[in-house]
């Protein structure tokens, strides 16, 4: 008896993806038909209103323009059999995220809750290199299921999202930095600097989080750790908000900074726009990077010395990372009272030393007693965001700036984060601040005061 072979379609499968093909219960657009189609498609967008394709970012404009797409694919693949209109269906799909999107990593940046995308190349023998996507969702990553597209194709991103803002990435300039048109933050290395092929990193732009969802839907405080918050922000005390990467930062910074007063003018400071105040006096400011002949560069550091001539009421700057750190504590110590900024720390003494290390990165030869001295006059509070292993972004510390004292800065835990409870307690010795919210005009809350 002849036993029948079994087709390996999952091997078959493989091959017509390798191939440029689409599978839809079996039956796929092998790749002459597929890229037949392409070119037929592809001159009849060229016949699009050319104001309407420019426009193609505006939700409403986008979805018009997906649909004469399909229409498109549709009316060229008509001779096709009904059985292969989910082929068509899916290879409409591929146009339009190449027209109107960044390809296969565009249904990633159409998610909501995506917020990070992460193209990079992983070796798979002595020469070959294949395509690998992640993802972060809900603050864990993950492998996208896609079929993963090879070099080209991700450079071919790359170019399209510089392109239009007049970044550009070669082996002269393997690395770039950019923005999307909806605030999303791209960094791009290709080779030589990245081994395994061009590297793309997203950080999605999200809607600003006010305090109310930070409190009820994340739980990243309680309603009294806000009401503490928000008499320190009202009452001009300067604030810190510290933490690692992707921690929060951004998000408290804007729910923090939504407690500033109304009829305060408020200049906002940042690399990437992301801040969104809802204030009727804002100005926001950002800064600019070289341009490719390596001139014209705006840093944070001169932006916030020009906001001192701006009659500011409030500075807020996205985040102090190098020599701007001196001419912040310089503005919070002259008449600028009640700023706030963010920094890269895993704790409040770590963003103490790391301030210091940024003042020295200013270039002005300053003694560390100078140094600690400005830094323990100008900070009040330092609030500790930190992102826990499960994802979650939390406020583990709020720490207060007592003085100085000698060559070291006093400084008293009032709130940490207690992971049996899940949520902040009033720290011991926390009543040690009392004088500080007592100077600066602030009634002490009852839990504050203790036995």
């Amino acid at each position: 008896m002849t036993l029948a072979v079994k087709p390996n379609f999952d091997y078959f499968t493989q091959k017509v993806k390798d191939s440029g093909g689409t599978i839809v219960n079996d039956q796929h657009l092998g790749l002459i038909d597929a890229q037949t189609l392409r070119v037929k498609v592809n001159e009849i967008i060229q016949g699009f209103d050319k104001q309407l394709v420019a426009m193609k970012h505006d939700p409403l404009i986008r979805g018009k323009l997906r649909g004469m797409i399909h229409e498109a694919v549709m009316t060229e693949g008509k001779n096709f059999p009904s059985i292969m209109l989910p082929a068509l269906d899916a290879l409409a799909e591929e146009i339009q995220d190449e027209i109107l999107g960044f390809g296969v990593i565009t249904k990633l940046l159409d998610d909501p809750d995506v917020t990070e995308v992460m193209v990079q190349g992983k070796r798979v023998g002595p020469v070959k290199t294949v395509m690998e996507i992640f993802y972060e969702k809900d603050g864990l990553l993950t492998k996208a299921d896609v079929i993963p597209p090879d070099e080209e194709a991700i450079l071919a991103i790359i170019e399209k999202i510089g392109s239009p803002i007049g970044r550009r990435v070669d082996e002269s300039t393997p690395l770039m930095d950019a923005r999307l048109p909806d605030g999303s933050r791209v960094n791009a290395v290709i080779p030589p600097l990245a081994l395994d092929g061009p590297c793309l990193t997203i950080r999605k732009f999200r809607k600003a989080l006010d305090m109310d969802k930070l409190i009820h839907t994340y739980h990243t405080m309680s309603e009294q750790d806000a009401e503490f918050i928000k008499s320190c922000v009202e009452n001009r005390m300067n604030i810190l908000i510290s933490g690692g990467t992707g921690s929060g930062k951004t998000s408290s910074l804007n729910a923090v900074s939504s407690f500033i007063p109304e009829n305060e003018r408020i200049i906002t400071i940042e690399d990437a726009a992301e801040l969104q105040l809802n204030q009727p006096h804002v100005v926001r400011l950002e800064s600019k990077p070289p341009n490719v002949e390596g001139r014209g560069a705006i840093t944070i550091r001169e932006l916030v010395r020009n906001s001192l001539r701006m009659r500011p009421d409030r500075i807020v700057v996205g985040e102090v990372r190098s020599g701007e750190a001196l001419d912040m504590l310089t503005a919070m110590n002259t008449g600028h009272d009640g700023s706030l900024t963010t920094g890269h720390a895993n704790t409040p003494r770590d963003m103490v030393s790391r301030l210091e290390t940024m003042v020295l990165m200013s270039g002005m030869e300053l003694p560390s007693r100078a140094i600690r001295e400005q830094i323990a006059a100008a900070i009040d509070l330092i609030i500790q965001q930190t992102r826990l292993k499960d994802g979650r972004r939390k406020i583990s510390h709020i720490t207060g700036i007592l003085g100085i004292s000698g060559e070291t800065i006093l400084m008293q835990d009032i709130l940490l984060y207690d992971k049996n409870e899940d949520r902040l307690v009033p720290a011991p010795g926390r009543s040690a601040f009392i004088p500080v919210l007592e100077k600066a005009g602030i009634e002490i809350p009852s839990w504050i005061k203790e036995e």
